[in-house]
């Protein structure tokens, strides 16, 4: 009897285990971590490291991993599903089933609304009741959302597409600032920053909530999320250090609700970083010899460069302290494409080490 009732408890709590993950995953409007929802993205992110290890060039692992963010939710679905399976199939041998086979065919007959086995009693029925209406419950969560998350994705995919025009491919500051000389005046980069500074706010709520769509490849290879925030990150950057043009708090706004997005977002996957940088303490990634030369290409265009260079090297560190770690490491996760000033420099191939592996910080 004793046996019995272990067993049940264990399977009620092997349930409970599957609608917590699901809740935490796409209802909860909050972002909370979630350990059956990392170890399937886990498991299902070695398979992949697998299958890109003979892939000779970056378009070719870009085309593998486009499945992999799709496949693992519907893996997530079939967890669920195995876990709820197992637990009923533990509590109907608990109240009676007479083998655990008869209580498994019960338990996927019920789940899966099959209805060959009928219940014996009031308690299986019951059961049978319940089992059926959880699996229903976790397939619609799952269709309901698919809707929200690909929303989602296609408004971040908007603003990245956009970019292209506006700083080339792959996305650059300096580009970017030019391109904006050329075809608007700088004048006109506040209304960037004002976009951006939303799109920061979007991304920031929508990929800690439902973090899947961190994962969600852009359609072309060479497009990046995490490199078009590092790209206008460091325009705006570079236009607050470097450029005499008029103070525009937007650019300030922007920076902020920027790193501010990173860092919430590495913070869900607990990736390194320190959340206190104080200059020069924690150095950035970017050299001083690669600064001179981003200033030098923008004076021989025309842009007004400011005449202290050292006063702009430090404005422009202070800056980018902020964010540094926090891109290097997203580029990394999502085995960005190559990017000046993000991609290029961040550890490749090492986003199983960041993905499932949680460091402790400094």
């Amino acid at each position: 009897m004793a046996a019995r009732v272990l067993v049940f408890a264990l399977g009620s709590l092997l349930v409970l285990a599957a609608m917590l993950s699901a809740v935490k995953t796409f209802v909860l409007p909050r972002s909370a971590q979630d350990g059956l929802t990392r170890s399937v993205f886990v498991l299902v992110r070695l398979v992949f490291d697998a299958l890109i290890l003979p892939a000779r060039t970056y378009e070719n692992r870009d085309r593998i991993m486009a499945f992999y963010a799709p496949v693992s939710l519907l893996s997530l679905l079939v967890a669920w599903i195995l876990l709820v399976l197992v637990g009923y199939t533990g509590m109907f041998w608990a109240t009676g089933t007479g083998t655990w086979y008869q209580a498994f065919r019960e338990s996927g007959s019920s789940l899966l609304t099959m209805g060959f086995e009928a219940p014996p009693n009031w308690i299986h029925v019951l059961l049978a009741f319940s089992a059926a209406s959880i699996g229903l419950i976790l397939v619609a969560l799952l269709i309901a959302y698919l809707p929200s998350i690909y929303g989602a994705f296609a408004r971040r995919e908007t603003a990245v597409k956009l970019l292209e025009v506006r700083a080339g491919d792959p996305p650059s500051a300096v580009e970017m600032l030019l391109r904006f000389q050329r075809i608007h005046g700088l004048e006109r980069l506040g209304e960037q920053w004002q976009a951006w500074e939303a799109w920061f706010a979007d991304i920031d709520e929508s990929h800690t909530s439902l973090s899947p769509l961190v994962f969600f490849r852009s359609p072309l290879p060479q497009h990046c999320w995490v490199t078009a925030a590092g790209a206008v990150l460091d325009a705006a950057s570079l236009t607050r250090s470097s450029l005499e043009v008029p103070r525009d708090p937007r650019a300030d706004l922007c920076i902020r609700g920027g790193f501010l997005a990173l860092r919430h977002i590495s913070d869900f996957f607990d990736l390194p970083y320190n959340p206190n940088p104080l200059w020069p303490d924690e150095p950035i990634s970017i050299t001083r010899g690669e600064f001179e030369a981003a200033l030098d290409r923008l004076a021989a265009e025309g842009a007004p460069v400011k005449a202290d260079r050292d006063a702009a090297w430090r404005d422009f560190a202070g800056w980018r302290v902020n964010y540094d770690r926090l891109l290097l490491g997203l580029c990394t996760l999502t085995m960005a494409p190559e990017a000046p000033w993000s991609s290029d420099r961040a550890p490749k191939y090492q986003s199983r080490r960041l993905l499932y592996r949680r460091e402790r910080r400094r």
